[in-house]
């Protein structure tokens, strides 16, 4: 009983058929002896009517149960009028069987198949199988085939070539932790699975493919969150002989090509540009969702002079006055909600928090009116602010303020307001060459040690100072969710001795980490760049979930677990002592 058709294609154009189709048992019902069953695979429903004339078919199908697999062969005929489903595709007809063949029974399932719950994630993982039979969590990968699709037909036009680069490498420090892999061949070495595929991609470079592409999996022995998973896909891209324009303006035309495609969304190009400096002065923060507004902007011009001590002193001190206003809350805010997002300030590093109230009736109050009335007076009529508004403001040095009100405006986002609409596509550029870990207390690269510095900043802050130097890096930003970073690569061999030994790395030390980079940069590397967009944080957005693990048919918890299979395991001793291995402190 091989099928004829899927259980999403059937309509009344095929009524009088004979046909076959094979899935799953969705649900069973009886409605006057008649058994009714709904049959499902991946593309849709069908109804089954089993009729007790054919008693020896209805007897057989009276023994069904949802998740039993199934091929029925029947009839296909119309529904009565009050019957049909006009929100299905197959509403209008149903399948009066003729013959059913189980493949196989089905136990009563640990989850939810045909009802949307989402109360166990650690059950819905380890049954990952079942839980991928639900349409919801089905289209969320089907989806994904198709965003993929898009980006490879788009790139194939564009003359990118698809490369694959090797999964088993070199252990380089590019910034997160290595996933290490033990040499059986070769004892005490260790292979590592690639964070990213950044050094063999700029070798291609070196090599000739002035246009490489790649759906990559990258691995990274990091902390998790709802938008990291321990190996992770990116749409990894890498052109020759361009700049940096070129690279946002082919990243916005892939974006709107796979977009548009995959979802109908219209996406219109160019997008919006920030500088990293200009971000994180209006909005505190490098990634930040601009449909809900809420710019910060400097107070300092209404309280120069100010007999209020506790701003006067920090002006005084060279520290900044901002804050930002928001608008239709002043009436959600009360006494109570503005103590708790004061004692978030203080968590932020803030002395406090302050803050005006506009009401809905034009009545203005603020938990400083009694020290500074006028120059209250003086902001609201400089600025134009809407009944029901609140600014919420605070004192400090530059980067603390900055980024605590960024912190503060997320908070309100997240906790205050309806989600906002539509796609808000932003490119964040000009981003700090290096920072300062404060944990390891030296410099360390704010992207990775391969992209190209600004080369003006280079010559004047190379030697004296060069966290004030600014890269040629770029990160693409959708609704406050950074989904894409890029740079401009180094393709001189002296800006990158150099850049390493800003990093701490002596040309020894360099050259055993990466020799063979520096060796190709000899052979006539041509300059190149390149942008990595995150499959997995993309497809989160399209289809609207909080988390990267809903479009991942089979991800890993939280802490890294894969509850289905039970990896991470233990694996035996033999195995251990062919890769000359002991685990030490295995039981406390």
């Amino acid at each position: 009983m091989k099928r004829t058709h899927t259980c999403g294609e059937l309509t009344d154009k095929n009524e009088g058929h004979r046909v076959t189709l094979c899935g799953w048992i969705d649900r069973i019902r009886n409605l006057g002896g008649i058994e009714f069953a709904r049959l499902r695979d991946r593309y849709g429903f069908t109804q089954v009517i089993f009729d007790p004339k054919n008693s020896k078919l209805h007897h057989k199908a009276r023994k069904l149960s949802p998740e039993f697999c199934v091929a029925v062969r029947g009839i296909v005929r119309k529904r009565p009028e009050e019957a049909q489903r006009k929100d299905q595709e197959t509403g209008g007809i149903e399948i009066l069987a003729e013959e059913l063949h189980v493949f196989s029974s089905s136990e009563t399932p640990p989850i939810y198949i045909n009802i949307e719950d989402r109360s166990s994630e650690d059950l819905r993982l380890k049954y990952r199988y079942l839980d991928l039979r639900k349409p919801s969590v089905r289209e969320a990968i089907i989806t994904r085939h198709r965003f993929t699709q898009a980006v490879r037909e788009f790139l194939n036009g564009e003359g990118f070539v698809d490369i694959e680069t090797p999964v088993l490498t070199k252990s380089t420090p590019e910034g997160a932790r290595d996933f290490l892999v033990p040499s059986r061949l070769r004892p005490g070495r260790f292979y590592a699975l690639p964070q990213s595929p950044q050094l063999f991609k700029q070798l291609l470079m070196v090599s000739g493919f002035d246009k490489y592409y790649q759906i990559a999996k990258c691995y990274r022995d990091e902390d998790l969150r709802a938008d990291r998973q321990p190996e992770h896909t990116q749409i990894d891209i890498e052109m020759s002989f361009v700049d940096e324009e070129d690279v946002l303006a082919l990243a916005e035309r892939l974006m709107k090509f796979a977009f548009e495609k995959t979802t109908g969304i219209e996406v219109s190009i160019p997008f919006k540009r920030l500088t990293y400096e200009k971000a994180m002065m209006l909005f505190g923060s490098d990634k930040p969702d601009t449909r809900y507004g809420m710019e910060q902007f400097n107070m300092a011009k209404w309280f120069e002079g100010t007999s209020f001590s506790a701003i006067g002193n920090a002006l005084e001190r060279g520290e900044l006055v901002r804050g930002f206003a928001a608008h239709g809350l002043a009436s959600v805010f009360s006494r109570k909600k503005l103590d708790h997002y004061t004692e978030r300030a203080k968590e932020l590093g803030l002395g406090g928090l302050m803050w005006i109230k506009v009401e809905k009736d034009g009545i203005t109050k603020s938990s400083i009116m009694k020290h500074c009335a006028e120059e209250i007076e003086l902001l609201l009529k400089d600025v134009s602010i809407p009944p029901d508004s609140l600014i919420l403001f605070s004192i400090g040095p530059r980067a603390t303020l900055t980024r605590a009100l960024g912190e503060l405006r997320k908070k309100i986002i997240t906790e205050e307001l309806r989600s906002a609409e539509g796609l808000d596509f932003l490119w964040v550029t000009d981003f700090p060459m290096f920072s300062f870990d404060q944990e390891r207390q030296r410099i360390v690269a704010e992207h990775h040690p391969f992209t190209m510095p600004n080369l003006d900043d280079f010559e004047k802050f190379a030697s004296s100072d060069p966290l004030k130097i600014r890269a040629r890096s770029y990160d693409l930003v959708i609704n406050g969710t950074e989904v894409a970073s890029g740079s401009v690569r180094i393709h001189r061999q002296d800006i990158q001795q150099k850049v390493f030994e800003i990093l701490g790395l002596d040309q020894e030390e360099a050259q055993g980490k990466f020799g063979f980079l520096l060796e190709a940069f000899k052979y006539g590397a041509p300059p190149h760049a390149g942008i990595a967009p995150g499959l997995d944080r993309l497809l989160a957005l399209i289809v609207g979930s909080d988390s990267i693990r809903d479009v991942i048919a089979f991800p890993k918890t939280a802490s890294g677990s894969d509850l289905m299979t039970g990896a991470p395991s233990e694996v035996s001793e033999e195995q251990l002592r062919e890769l000359r291995l002991r685990i030490e402190n295995e039981k406390p």
